[in-house]
């Protein structure tokens, strides 16, 4: 009989284990030209925003570039509104409001922004365009590669690159022109003539634009894109997701046309590897829902061509939900999404009353600390003041300086100023009252400016006036 205290142990052996290389060289992924509803979508999400990014630098609205952020005068000037450094509240809300529709949109329809708006999907696909247009097919890029090197294959590749290349310094000119006058920069590249920091910033966006869109690609969605990472945890079971309908194709394989396979216990999925050969992450969208997907429905397109070819219904790969999957029906306002388009709409509407409500124009007065007050001869009392004005407006204007709620007080110096559009003054001026006229050593009183052509632009702030006790 065993001995009640000793444990019996089995020994097993171990099992095959796998190595894994964390420093994989990457498989090139050969994508294939599908035609389809979500690639003409695509093309209508793309192009308006490749079309906005290089033309609003070179679009002038009052004399001035549409979009220029002026770093060295701290002047942001967007279509026709100046911002200053004193704004950063607004551009605070605008990031929040950017993140809450991000994140609106990812709890209901997925990763949509990635597949269809996303800036490195949409330099990527004009990459794998140029791609396919000088190179040829996915068959023909693959033949290609593996030819060796003769006169045809290096002035594709020559061409290709080039192409990659001007595609790349436009993008990073483009984007330099937001921060420096883009007529002056294009004339200053084209005769060499730019300035050191100019020419730097545009070769390291137009070496980042190549690197990323035409080498990277799908690397920087699968391992630098923290998106990826973080979208499971708003993803619920009523998101909109690219799904393959595994009840429906299961089992797969091939067949002919004329088979009638559901009898023969066939699903609808012939097992032809379109929608892989298609996407541009390079994942079968048959394994289930994976963080490389975007979303850009390239494998929606190639399966409904080939069901259409094979006379079956069409979303045999759909966008749907997990919910429905299972043979519900999903849910499209729920609490989250419900909270989220409340929390939007309050943002949005605070955001529109601050840049409707926006004045611009701003005073800021400091008094001298070194000399409380100055007694004169007369009786009288003196505070010095330094005033900053910031005309924040488009628009020259002539400005009224005032006083209230000092009795009996004038300013010693010039109360007219006429500002520029977008100037900034300093000005120093003495405050003179009688002693007499005031009761406390400490009294409260605001400066006020106003605009003499339009009274509606008028600024006012608070300060003291000091006197001996």
């Amino acid at each position: 009989m065993s001995d009640p205290d000793l444990i019996n142990v089995q020994e097993i052996a171990p099992s095959e284990v796998a190595e894994l290389d964390l420093y994989q060289k990457r498989e090139k992924i050969y994508t294939r030209k599908i035609e389809g509803f979500y690639q003409r979508l695509r093309m209508f999400t793309g192009w308006p925003m490749l079309l906005g990014y290089y033309c609003l630098p070179w679009i002038s609205i009052g004399g001035r570039q549409a979009v220029w952020f002026d770093l060295p005068e701290r002047e942001f000037h967007i279509l026709g509104l100046t911002f200053w450094p004193q704004d950063f509240s607004l551009l605070a809300f605008l990031l929040i409001i950017a993140a809450f529709s991000l994140f609106a949109v990812t709890v209901s329809a997925g990763r949509v922004w990635c597949g269809y708006t996303c800036p490195q999907t949409v330099w990527t696909s004009m990459f794998m365009w140029v791609e396919q247009k000088l190179e040829g097919t996915r068959n023909q890029r693959i033949k290609l590669d593996k030819q060796p090197w003769s006169l045809n294959k290096a002035s594709r590749k020559l061409g290709k690159h080039a192409a990659w290349l001007f595609i790349a310094f436009m993008t990073g000119m483009t984007f330099v022109g937001y921060f420096y006058p883009i007529r002056e920069l294009s004339y200053e590249l084209a005769t060499l003539t730019t300035g050191n920091w100019q020419l730097v910033w545009t070769a390291f966006f137009t070496l980042a634009t190549y690197v990323n869109a035409g080498w990277m690609r799908e690397q920087v969605c699968k391992y630098m894109c923290p998106y990826a990472r973080f979208q499971s945890v708003m993803f619920d079971a009523d998101t909109l997701i690219v799904s393959y309908d595994a009840k429906r194709g299961e089992p797969r394989g091939s067949r002919k046309k004329s088979l009638a396979h559901k009898e023969s216990g066939l699903g609808d999925c012939i097992d032809c590897e379109l929608c892989v050969q298609v996407c541009p992450t390079g994942i079968d969208i048959r394994d289930g829902l994976q963080y490389e997907c975007i979303g850009c429905a390239l494998c929606i397109d190639a399966c409904n061509s080939v069901m259409r070819k094979m006379g079956y219904d069409p979303g045999l790969v759909r966008y749907t939900s997990e919910r429905e999957l299972e043979g519900g029906t999903t849910q499209w306002f729920r609490p989250r999404i419900i909270g989220y388009i409340v929390m939007l709409s309050l943002m949005v509407g605070v955001f529109s009353y601050n840049i409707a409500s926006r004045i611009p124009l701003e005073l800021t007065v400091i008094r001298d600390r070194n000399n409380l007050y100055v007694e004169t001869a007369d009786g009288g009392v003196e505070n010095i003041y330094r005033l900053h004005i910031v005309n924040m407006d488009g628009s020259p204007h002539k400005y009224v300086l005032r006083l209230d709620g000092l009795e009996g007080a004038t300013i010693k110096g010039d109360t007219r100023y006429a500002l520029d559009a977008s100037e900034d003054r300093e000005v120093t001026l003495r405050v003179a009252a009688k002693a007499t006229d005031l009761s406390t050593p400490s009294t409260s009183f605001t400066f006020e400016i106003v605009a003499e052509d339009m009274p509606s632009l008028r600024a006012s702030t608070e300060s003291r006036f000091m006197k001996p006790l």
